[in-house]
């Protein structure tokens, strides 16, 4: 049975993402499963200053006034996070699948930790100044709740959380 790395992720992961990844292992044959959650639940003040520091004023106006999407469209937008996730995997000359989970994936994490053949968990986020800050990351709960090691990336970068 091949070890399985998930990969836990808010958004498309970027080109770079998928390399920090695969670098960590070297020329392993390991599988990869993206998790991208439907819509992520955060409190209002986190999110909003969240998007404030990343200069985003009308995703941060949009919340604040309660506009969120839809179900269906979350899910939709999370489809393609992962279609575009597996695609880079593909790019880099390794095979990945994907999941979409609810609001908190560590249900998700949860099961697929228990099924045993996950080695370790990449959690790949944007920094998030409140929730990092206070440790209630999904990285940190990850963490705390699983018997596997977590590593916490930033998108984009090769820093850790």
């Amino acid at each position: 049975m091949t070890d399985t790395i998930l990969v836990l992720t808010e958004d498309t992961l970027a080109d770079a993402d998928v390399h920090h990844i695969l670098d960590l292992h070297g020329d392993e044959e390991l599988a990869y499963r993206v998790l991208v959650p439907a819509d992520t639940d955060r409190p209002l003040v986190p999110w909003i200053v969240d998007a404030l520091s990343l200069g985003e004023l009308r995703e941060a106006w949009d919340r604040a006034l309660g506009r969120e999407p839809s179900r269906t469209q979350a899910r939709a937008t999370a489809e393609e996070q992962i279609a575009g996730s597996v695609a880079a995997f593909l790019a880099a000359g390794r095979t990945a699948t994907g999941q979409v989970t609810d609001d908190d994936p560590l249900p998700a994490l949860r099961t697929a930790v228990a099924a045993g053949d996950v080695r370790e968990v990449v959690v790949v986020t944007y920094p998030h100044l409140v929730e990092d800050t206070f440790h209630t990351d999904w990285a940190s709960r990850a963490r705390d709740e699983l018997h596997v090691p977590v590593l916490h990336l930033y998108s984009g970068t090769s820093e850790l959380g």
